[in-house]
């Protein structure tokens, strides 16, 4: 079997864009002793830098390139969220991302399955003065 075809069940994806990337600020503290696997892949949306030094996914037709993280304790969802300011029972205006899943692709273009995601509202992104990452790809 490929590796890249592998299918894990019962484990919870996370898509990351930006800081939760592996070799990014935030990666180390949140997933690194927790991950275990990470692979290249895209999700359709549209990706934003903000000036606060983050990244903003919004829903869209464009490649948005990151990670696929896989994890066995779902509780990962709970610490991405404190740091993603995100709170379920909160209305969503009221959350700086909002969690939802969507499906991710192998670069090649071949479905891994759903993934969690963190996304920002357009709205938000232009008031957060937003700057389009056409390629897809955020930078640190």
């Amino acid at each position: 079997m490929i590796e890249s075809n592998i299918k894990f069940s019962g484990l919870v994806q996370v898509f990351v864009y930006g800081t939760l990337k592996p070799g990014e600020a935030n990666y180390q503290k949140y997933c690194a002793s927790k991950v275990i696997d990470a692979r290249k892949a895209f999700v359709l949306g549209k990706l934003f830098a903000l000036p606060m030094g983050y990244p903003a996914m919004t829903l869209g037709d464009s490649q948005v390139h990151g990670y696929l993280l896989s994890f066995t304790d779902l509780g990962i969802l709970n610490e991405l969220d404190v740091l993603e300011d995100y709170q379920p029972t909160r209305q969503m205006s009221e959350n700086l991302y909002t969690r939802q899943k969507i499906i991710a692709y192998e670069p090649n273009g071949l479905p891994l399955g759903w993934a969690w995601v963190y996304i920002m509202t357009l709205e938000r992104v232009y008031q957060s003065k937003g700057v389009p990452q056409l390629d897809g790809r955020w930078r640190s």
